[in-house]
Order: structure tokens, then C-alpha cells, then sequence
């Protein structure tokens, strides 16, 4: 039964990971990080020549990149185990004047100038307000958290939930830029819960990633 054109119930009696899910949330809770390096090279000059800034478009492409991929999308809604179509990404604000972050959510559109537009809109709307969250407000029940480290590069990155049950969706942190042989890598760091997605699941997400990093005139 589908709740909406944007979220669908899932199906225990029929789903092929039910007995996954069981065990990775009833026996054995379990999540995983994944650390990988993205090569940016041709994103970021593509970026700069057309004058649009890089961190909206990484929080586009991550969304984008989840889209066909089910696993990465599994949610709870009212109490509800289900599918989501489209995730909204959240993401962090930080105040250079007291070195504290906001979380800020933009919905997600198919069209990147779209999405950017409404990234720069919400960004000037609420960039500047303080607190756990920004004068938007609570993220929609479909926003997965995205974020990135811009002063300091890593090799590895692991984030701990410390028990938040119910939380499906991918965590995604970026790290500073890096530079070798003419080529720039980006440090990204992939925190799923295994109930819901497995190593293969990272695979199609990272090569889809990939994808539209280099060809980013399919999209621009």
C-alpha cells in the first residue's frame, strides 16, 4: 500500500532483506562506516568556471546519487518501516562568532540550478539564526544528515549514534581537499545502518557518485 507519492510501506512478508533487518536491529544492532576518497577534479574546475559553489553541489549530487538506490532510502514514518522516493538533505551552518553549528535542510530537486537557487534562498533565510537548529525549523521526515569538515583532510572519519533507534538513512561527512599529481581527491565518509544497506548497496552509490562527478556537463 502506498501512504503517498512519496513514501511506501514495506512489505515484511515480501521484502528480501527481513530477515536482515531482524537480526541487524533485534540481535545483533550494527552500523558501519565505509571511508573512500572521491576524485573531484574535473567537478570542482567545472564548479569554478561556471561560478557555482561547491558545497550545494556536493549535497545535489550525494541526494541524486541515492535515488535509485532503495536501501539507502529506508526510513520510519509514523511508526511505519518504508521506502522513501526522494531524501532531503540536512545539513550543518556554521557561526564564525560563537564556532557553533545550525542544522539547515533544503528540499531536493531534480534539476540542480532549482536546487541551488533554493539552497542560496534558504542559506540567506536562515544561515544566520543560532541554535541546535536553524530558524527553519525540524527537517522533514525524509532528511538524511550531510556535512563536511573544511579545515582538516582525514583518512578515516566514524560516526557513533550512541543508540538512536529507528535512524535508517546514510550519514555522509566530506573532509578538506587534497591534491596529488595533478588530481584533487575528496575524503568522504559513508555511515549506514547495516539492517537496512550492505557493502554492495555503498558500491552502486559510490560509482553513481562518481559518475556525475566527471560528467558534471550532463547536469549543469
Amino acid at each position: 500500500m502506498i501512504c503517498d507519492e512519496g513514501f511506501v510501506p514495506i512489505n515484511m512478508g515480501t521484502w528480501p532483506r527481513a530477515q536482515v533487518f531482524y537480526y541487524y536491529t533485534q540481535i545483533a544492532p550494527t552500523s558501519y562506516t565505509v571511508n573512500v576518497r572521491m576524485d573531484v577534479t574535473v567537478l570542482r574546475h567545472k564548479l569554478k568556471q561556471r561560478g557555482f559553489k561547491f558545497f550545494p553541489a556536493y549535497l545535489w549530487l550525494v541526494t541524486k546519487a541515492m535515488q535509485g538506490i532503495d536501501e539507502l532510502k529506508v526510513g520510519m514514518r509514523d511508526g511505519v518501516l518504508g521506502t522513501w522516493k526522494q531524501l532531503t538533505p540536512a545539513y550543518p551552518q556554521f557561526h564564525q562568532d560563537d564556532k557553533t553549528t545550525s542544522l539547515l535542510w533544503t528540499e531536493f530537486r531534480e534539476d540542480f540550478s532549482g536546487f541551488y537557487e533554493n539552497y542560496e534562498r534558504d542559506v540567506k533565510a536562515h544561515g544566520n539564526s543560532h541554535g541546535v537548529l536553524s530558524s527553519k525549523g525540524i527537517p522533514l521526515s525524509n532528511a538524511y544528515i550531510i556535512s563536511c569538515i573544511p579545515w582538516f583532510t582525514f583518512q578515516s572519519f566514524s560516526l557513533h549514534n550512541h543508540g538512536i533507534k529507528d535512524y535508517y538513512f546514510p550519514s555522509f561527512e566530506a573532509g578538506k581537499f587534497v591534491e596529488e599529481e595533478g588530481k584533487v581527491f575528496m575524503p568522504l565518509s559513508v555511515t549506514v545502518h547495516h539492517a537496512t544497506a550492505d557493502g554492495y548497496q555503498l558500491k552502486l552509490f559510490f560509482e553513481s557518485l562518481q559518475g556525475t562527478m566527471n560528467h558534471p556537463e550532463e547536469w549543469l
